[in-house]
């Protein structure tokens, strides 16, 4: 029932539409019941002589009139013919635009129930996605939107129908004989106990189903993002054989189900059969006592089997209503959701030259603690460089400045306002970020920079491009700025995507910039011309960068040594050289390990060798 509430929410602004399509469902449904009771006239009236009585013919009692032709006449046969098409094409009218009807409600609520779980995936901060792999994600936002709207858009409406058959067919065998009533209630307890048996299997089985689906994306998903490890690696086989474990495990349980539908298909065969006969007995035993004309005994069989074969194909209907009503759960579930970081509706608070202040921060992830009582004043335009060993909690400490979590004790304000106190989206409008992992889009370069205003300007896109130092390596691709890259686009080194990345940082051009280790790929000569870039046109704006090359951050206002989350040194290039702590130590032996390079700067000045040199850059930051 929650299911259906929750499912509701978005289908009532289709229910005028999915009220006009029943009422055609019904009066299609009701013509096609009309038509055994044609046969049997057929039979009685025309294949052979009967006698007409006051109430023979039933329904259609005034086609025995003389007008249409009378007992045993070609032309009765030509009258009930005609009706009998009339009946068809009106039932082929009505249900064809029952059809539609259906097809476009589903097609709109399949549309919106995407929407809205994309919406949310939206909403939801980092940690909160993490609950789920990418493969339960996918599940959620293709498979079980898909699913959860064949729930409405064909299952209980096909259930209306159902009811409204079963009672429409048993008012008509009533209206022929109460005995063959006999049968259906005999037969009805057997049904429900089994439809009740087979309610509670198939749930369990498409709920393994539906977790085997989502292992399947999962491991599917990874190897597409995995290609060029698995391949440097030769694991080919090792992947193959995961990927058939999961496959297997797929099949296997839909092995299971496919032996679940078959062993109640055969029950309600049988079923269905012992009724098909006990009503032909009944009916011939009602002939033989002169009670019943033969016409009606064929009627009322075929009205006793659409009984059971209503009720076997409800048996399918329920069978497939698990599956969609485990989907409409792992919707619900996914849209009651709450984010751990959560939003302020306020939009009124913004700011275009932030003071930032840390005060005792700290955060506790998982009852460790990341971040131990810092303090920090960024005014605006300050420079600020963060180092430290891995795992000191540089790349964390900068993401609750833009609350991609939330500290536990201490305070963050901008301007003296907590940043709860800002909407997320003011907030991190003021940030230009560029995260440590580079993701570049699957479209061009161009867009990829313009990311911030989709209203490419070609002018500000190459600007950009410029001062994060890729416009010499942009330019000499064939299709410069409309190459495509990301997924599906050429292959770039690393140190061209970091550049990329940084350019669309610029491009938006917000108050703070924030480096999160985003020259880890450079050469050392390249980051130095970006540094410099950044430091002569971008002066007015604050930018906070976190390196493990310490020479990143020499010319920092503020740098800060970090160690278990905490601050262990600060102060500036300068004050922490002459402390001699762990910093000016560092610092001296990555400095004595360059020296021990070959400096290739000065064996090339073009770009394209140093792009060579990029690629393995990270490994000697």
């Amino acid at each position: 029932m929650e299911t259906l509430k929750f499912g509701y929410r978005f289908f009532k602004k289709s229910m005028p539409v999915a009220i006009l399509a029943e009422f055609l469902s019904f009066a299609g449904i009701f013509a096609e019941l009309m038509l055994p009771l044609l046969t049997g006239l057929l039979i009685d009236f025309v294949i052979q002589e009967g006698k007409v009585e006051a109430d023979s013919g039933g329904i259609f009692h005034f086609l025995l009139a003389s007008g249409y032709g009378g007992v045993h006449t070609m032309r009765l046969f030509w009258s009930i013919a005609v009706v009998y098409a009339l009946l068809i094409l009106f039932r082929i009218t009505v249900i064809y635009a029952r059809d539609l009807l259906q097809e476009k409600i589903g097609l709109e609520l399949e549309t919106g129930l995407r929407y809205e779980t994309y919406g949310k995936l939206m909403e939801l901060d980092s940690d909160t996605i993490a609950d789920y792999n990418s493969g339960e994600l996918l599940q959620i936002l293709n498979g079980d939107t898909i699913m959860f709207k064949e729930l409405f858009a064909h299952r209980i409406p096909y259930f209306c129908d159902a009811i409204f058959m079963f009672a429409t067919t048993l008012a008509l065998i009533a209206g022929i004989s109460l005995s063959f009533l006999i049968i259906p209630l005999i037969l009805m307890p057997f049904l429900v106990k089994t439809v009740q048996d087979f309610k509670k299997k198939a749930r369990v089985n498409f709920k393994d189903i539906r977790k085997r689906n989502s292992e399947m994306n999962l491991t599917t998903q990874e190897n597409i993002a995995a290609v060029r490890i698995v391949r440097s690696f030769t694991n080919e086989e090792l992947e193959k054989e995961k990927f058939e474990v999961s496959n297997q495990n797929l099949f296997n349980a839909r092995l299971k189900q496919i032996w679940l539908s078959s062993r109640f298909d055969l029950t309600f065969n049988a079923i269905r059969q012992i009724a098909y006969i006990g009503t032909i007995v009944i009916g011939a035993i009602l002939v033989i006592r002169g009670h019943l004309t033969v016409g009606y005994i064929l009627s009322s069989s075929t009205y006793v089997l659409r009984i059971m074969n209503n009720i076997t194909s409800l048996n399918n209907h329920i069978f497939n209503m698990q599956q969609q009503t485990i989907a409409g759960l792992e919707l619900k579930h996914f849209m009651e959701k709450s984010s751990r970081v959560p939003d302020h509706e306020q939009e009124s608070l913004r700011c275009d030259a932030p003071d930032i202040e840390l005060k005792n921060v700290s955060l506790t992830l998982d009852g460790q603690e990341i971040l131990k009582d810092v303090s920090l004043s960024i005014p605006y335009g300050k420079k600020v460089g963060i180092v430290g060993e891995t795992g000191s909690g540089k790349s964390v400490l900068l993401k609750t400045l833009v609350r991609t979590r939330d500290i536990t004790g201490g305070s963050i304000t901008i301007d003296g306002h907590d940043i709860r106190e800002f909407s997320l989206k003011n907030l991190r409008a003021m940030y230009s970020y560029v995260f440590q992992e580079v993701f570049l889009f699957s479209n061009t370069i161009a867009s990829n920079i313009a990311y911030s205003r989709p209203d490419i300007d070609e002018r500000m896109v190459t600007e950009a491009a410029t001062h994060a130092q890729a416009a010499k390596f942009i330019d000499a691709l064939a299709d410069r700025y409309k190459t495509v890259v990301g997924e599906r686009g050429l292959g770039i080194s690393g140190g061209q995507k970091q550049r990329i990345s940084i350019a669309r940082a610029f491009h938006k051009n917000a108050p703070v910039l924030i480096l999160d280790d985003s020259t880890s790929a450079l050469d050392v000569n390249t980051e130095r011309v970006l540094l410099k870039d950044i430091e002569d046109n971008f002066s007015e704006k604050t930018v906070i960068i976190t390196a493990h090359r310490f020479s990143s951050v020499v010319n920092c206002d503020e740098i800060l040594y970090m160690r278990d989350g905490e601050i262990a040194e600060r102060g500036t290039f300068q004050e922490l050289m002459a402390l001699g702590g762990s910093f000016a130590h560092v610092y001296n032996v990555q400095q004595e390990q360059q020296a021990s390079v070959v400096d290739y700067d000065s064996l090339a000045q073009e770009d394209g060798p140093a792009d060579n040199r990029e690629r393995g850059g990270a490994g000697r930051g």
